[in-house]
């Protein structure tokens, strides 16, 4: 995909100072009118924001699927980033998830006796949702 067949247009390319990027890695972004911006020098948490969302969309999704065209990808692009906000649990926030409300705890012991927990895959079942069955 080149950089002109998208509706959008980037400005800045921002990359560490590893040695693997040469000189004509920069070159090649420099024709296509986008600056490239370096990070500082032995700062390991400028990119951490980054390397956060880039890393988990790697390891979960791409190592682990194959996609057919761009409109898939993009399916499964949005499908790993709809599932920690709405269905993950998050450890650091009492386990809720950010885009929903902490459901009711169960206190009738009749109910706690006979859980029914139903499974839902996403994506082929690369991802799970379990939730209680009503």
């Amino acid at each position: 995909m080149d950089l002109e067949d998208v509706n959008c247009r980037a400005r800045f390319l921002i990359r560490d100072r590893d040695g693997k990027f040469p000189t004509l890695f920069d070159a090649v972004f420099a024709d296509a009118g986008i600056e490239v911006v370096l990070s500082g020098v032995r700062m390991p948490r400028m990119n951490a924001v980054m390397e956060r969302r880039v890393q988990p969309c790697r390891r979960e999704l791409l190592d682990r699927t194959l996609t057919w065209d761009q409109r898939h990808l993009l399916h499964a692009l949005q499908e790993l980033e709809r599932f920690p906000n709405a269905h993950r649990p998050h450890q650091g926030i009492a386990n809720a998830r950010p885009s929903n409300p902490l459901p009711p705890p169960i206190i009738d012991p009749d109910r706690i006796a006979c859980l029914e927990v139903r499974r839902r895959d996403r994506l082929g079942g690369l991802l799970h949702e379990y939730e209680h069955a009503a």
